[in-house]
């Protein structure tokens, strides 16, 4: 999808999210301390798109609940081994800023020496999960080295957000997303930990209709809306999201890694028209589930 560097949009932002919305959670939202920022804008300037809000941690998390959002998933993930605690303690320290406001998620570089007891201690600070994501960290889902995580974290009931997913691919990843990463691969992650919540983000681009499968027939699997509802990408074409499993996506807007408004998104959904039943799942109670968030009253 990277193969060739994709533009920006100037498109209008809104001032709040829109009025008929419910309490919305955006459950696909990063951030990294400024050195690792600057380093990931850069990787988008040069291969990707240009990146619209380059804001730091704490300024991207205000400018979110400032307009609307009620509640925000943190994401980030180690790029290589040795980084992991370090990001853990930027992430919990981030998050005791937003009491109730934010919840964030751990990182661990798969087969990293000691990859459970940087799990363990991220938990222990009040990290509520996982962030992984096989085309920067190069890993295999179904390798011996993922175990140590899926265990720990099955036993411990934290979920795993994992781009899985073989798109959004570039040809500046140090390794090929399509040979690490398919459906049909994550199936069987599903099949060996059936107590373990995954969500898949961006929808499983490009294999919508397999992932539109999965979460038909497993109750453990998850996935996120993030940037694929927006029609940006070129040629793509996500089933319409009163046509799936209406429990099992979140929202999320991959935040502030994006070439567009804010809320693109959530302005493309509500062109959609979806039920209010099916609208209050996606963008908030599916996301208290799979995070274990209490929901607020009335939701």
């Amino acid at each position: 999808m990277f193969k060739n560097k994709l533009p920006a949009i100037n498109d209008i932002e809104g001032d709040r999210v829109p009025k008929s919305f419910p309490f919305i959670i955006d459950a696909h939202v990063h951030i990294f301390p400024d050195g690792i920022f600057k380093s990931v804008w850069k990787w988008f300037d040069k291969y990707g798109y240009p990146i619209r809000y380059k804001f730091n941690a704490l300024d991207l998390l205000n400018f979110l609940l400032l307009h609307g959002i009620s509640h925000i998933i943190a994401l980030q993930y180690a790029h290589k081994p040795g980084i992991s605690n370090g990001l853990n303690q930027f992430m919990a320290e981030v998050c005791s800023r937003f009491p109730q406001k934010v919840t964030g998620m751990a990182t661990v570089f798969p087969g990293e020496k000691g990859a459970g007891d940087i799990l363990k201690n991220a938990f222990d600070m009040g990290l509520k999960g996982v962030k992984l994501h096989a085309h920067v960290q190069c890993f295999d889902m179904n390798s011996r080295d993922m175990n140590p995580i899926y265990e720990l974290c099955s036993y411990e009931n934290m979920p795993i957000v994992m781009h899985a997913g073989r798109e959004p691919s570039s040809p500046a990843y140090l390794c090929n997303p399509y040979s690490l990463c398919s459906a049909e691969k994550l199936e069987q992650v599903i099949k060996s930990y059936p107590d373990l919540k995954i969500c898949v983000p961006h929808l499983g681009v490009n294999e919508y209709l397999e992932y539109k499968q999965l979460i038909e027939k497993y109750d453990n699997l998850w996935l996120d809306t993030a940037m694929v509802m927006t029609d940006y990408f070129p040629g793509n074409k996500p089933f319409p999201l009163n046509e799936m499993r209406a429990d099992r996506i979140m929202y999320g807007s991959d935040f502030p890694n994006i070439p567009f408004a804010w809320d693109r998104e959530l302005k493309q959904i509500e062109k959609l028209e979806i039920p209010n039943n099916i609208l209050n799942l996606v963008l908030g109670k599916n996301a208290c589930e799979f995070f274990s968030i209490p929901e607020p009253e009335g939701l």
